[in-house]
């Protein structure tokens, strides 16, 4: 059997990591470095984006809800609804410092891009 890397609705990770991350102005955010996929559901939880750094030092990951991404085909890549000043004041970690990804870390997450969690939770009011 082949292995196919993308279909017209499917993706593999593998290809998924790279993809640009664009806001709706259209401005490069970053690219998705990662994704965390929820080892019961099998869902994918978050794609972790990269930003900043130059040549791989002084990177920084923010994880984003991946029910905020949406895929643009004409651009090739994700859209997100955020500012790159939203963006400078999200959730981040970098790559020698990663958190400890428990709900009370990933609430935080979703409390601050104000999407639903992943897991069925409600966000607070």
């Amino acid at each position: 059997m082949e292995h196919r890397e993308e279909t017209t609705t499917l993706i593999s990770g593998e290809k998924v990591s790279g993809t640009n991350v664009y806001n709706t102005a259209g401005d490069s955010l970053g690219e998705v470095h990662d994704v965390m996929i929820d080892k019961m559901s099998g869902r994918v939880a978050y794609a972790v984006m990269s930003f900043g750094g130059f040549l791989g030092m002084g990177q920084k990951y923010h994880p984003l809800p991946w029910s905020s991404l949406t895929y643009d085909a004409d651009r090739g890549g994700y859209v997100v609804n955020l500012s790159r000043e939203q963006l400078e004041g999200a959730p981040v970690f970098a790559e020698d410092d990663q958190p400890r990804w428990n709900r009370e870390y990933e609430q935080g997450i979703h409390d601050y891009y104000g999407v639903a969690p992943y897991w069925g939770g409600a966000l607070p009011r």
